[in-house]
């Protein structure tokens, strides 16, 4: 029996109770997404203290962003079965013990076993910061309360690489972990006193053959495709869970079209607008997955620059969107998608293509234009075509229409990473030009010239497909 207040949204006005929720879920998902970003740094580090090669270090990563795939399909029943505050609680406490286990590691299976853990808190961090300010905001004021939410978001980006660089060289990578978790206890505390549950609250049947199916199947498609640009195309490891994994997604969509209670409610892909707002989001999310490879490797390999100067040209992109975010989300409820969607785009396609000219003598100045281009085209475009999608859904679906979106994206950028990377490591190879630089440089010309053209068809079907017109509601709306 659960007689904790419930905040609602009911009279269309937001209380400072909620405002208090949604700033404690947002927290909590600022230090997951923090946690993401200060590893990189720390992988030189690690392969010394370990006596590991980079291809094991990589599994830092690797695993966190396995992991985060499976946990998506769960993360819709998850929070239609158990209360926010309880949700958060334990997700949180799951991610402080992976954070302490890593901070004292003494082995690299310790360090990984505490990344999959911290993954699972992570995994259930992030979707609860997209589904919940949707349920305590009225319609009208979604766009906005998701911009705002995303300043928040936007500064462990733009903290975490400059930050965690000098922190790993100063101290030593177990110092990022010592430091993130008061933090995420400081949060857990002020949770437990203070948050209150959002939405309505359900006994799902847990299908336990879809779990297992979701598990396989992405698990499966993100380790593929994530070792194909390391392993070739042709290596076993690459096949096989390529193969398992599309065997295990296609039983899945069969099965969860014939459940009474389906672990992802996909009918809600019915509805067109929902439909269309994933399809776009996932086709953005494609064209720029493997800007974080990209980039690095044409500031370091290329201009020769250092690590931590490469953090420092990135920052300027990230601070960006921390001004840019509650911009879009006002003008998204002021005008609707359409305009702001379609602008957004034009900039994001317009940089991408344009890194694909940059060269060896491109200047610092001008790629930092760029980049904040990229960074701002990206944070105008994404917010409102996601808000507009999920506003046409019924709150009892957002849960699971923000599950197939994040499914939409995990998938979408690990497959355009993969291919892009090949298409960058093939163009390298065969490159006529004498000079190593010259050869890196026309390999991520062409990483970026296919990035521009999946930008383009992102731009070509929100002109073609985006609009500021109320959905008619429908059957799963």
């Amino acid at each position: 029996m659960n007689k904790e207040k419930t905040a609602r949204c009911d009279s269309g006005k937001v209380t400072g109770r909620e405002i208090m929720v949604v700033a404690i879920v947002v927290s909590g998902a600022f230090i997951a997404i923090l946690n993401q970003t200060v590893l990189s740094p720390a992988l030189p580090k690690l392969m010394t203290d370990f006596g590991i090669t980079a291809g094991t270090a990589q599994w830092v990563t690797t695993i966190y962003m396995l992991v985060n795939g499976i946990m998506v399909p769960v993360t819709a029943y998850l929070i239609d079965r158990f209360s926010t505050r309880k949700l958060f609680i334990s997700s949180m406490l799951i991610f402080i013990v992976g954070t302490a286990l890593a901070a004292f590691a003494p082995s690299f299976s310790v360090l990984i076993a505490a990344r999959i853990l911290q993954a699972m808190g992570a995994g259930i961090q992030l979707p609860l910061v997209a589904v919940v300010p949707m349920l305590v905001f009225p319609r009208e004021k979604r766009g906005t309360a998701m911009g705002m939410a995303g300043i928040v978001m936007s500064c462990a980006p733009a903290a975490g690489p400059v930050v965690a660089g000098w922190v790993v060289d100063a101290f030593g990578w177990k110092t990022m972990f010592l430091a993130i978790l008061p933090l995420a206890v400081l949060v857990t505390i002020f949770s437990a006193v203070f948050l209150t549950n959002v939405g309505e609250r359900k006994r799902p049947h847990l299908d336990l053959a879809s779990v297992a199916l979701s598990s396989l199947a992405f698990g499966g498609l993100l380790y593929g495709f994530s070792s194909a640009s390391t392993r070739g195309w042709h290596s076993p490891l690459v096949t096989v869970p390529l193969i398992v994994g599309a065997a295990a997604l296609i039983w899945f969509i069969r099965r969860q079209f014939h459940l009474k209670e389906p672990l992802l409610e996909l009918r809600i892909l019915e509805n067109k607008t929902f439909a269309y707002s994933a399809i776009i989001i996932t086709v953005i999310n494609s064209a720029l997955a493997v800007g974080s490879i990209v980039l690095p490797i044409y500031l370091q390999n290329v201009l020769g620059l250092s690590a931590l100067a490469t953090g420092i040209m990135m920052t300027p992109g990230a601070v960006a969107t921390i001004f840019i975010s509650p911009l879009s989300g006002v003008l998204f409820d002021k005008f609707g998608p359409r305009a702001i969607a379609v602008i957004g785009l034009t900039g994001l396609t317009g940089a991408l293509a344009a890194l694909a000219f940059a060269g060896p003598h491109t200047s610092a100045g001008y790629l930092i234009v760029i980049y904040v281009i990229q960074s701002a085209g990206l944070t105008i475009a994404n917010m409102p075509v996601n808000t507009w999608g999920i506003n046409s859904l019924k709150n009892e679906y957002i849960a699971h229409g923000n599950a197939i979106g994040n499914t939409g994206r995990q998938v979408g950028g690990s497959i355009s990473t993969a291919i892009i990377v090949t298409i960058m490591t093939v163009v390298t190879n065969n490159s006529h030009a004498g000079d190593p630089v010259l050869a890196t440089a026309s390999g991520i010309h062409a990483a970026y010239g296919v990035s521009a053209c999946v930008a383009a068809v992102a731009l070509i079907l929100c002109i073609l497909k985006v609009r500021n017109s109320r959905v008619p509601e429908g059957k799963l709306q």
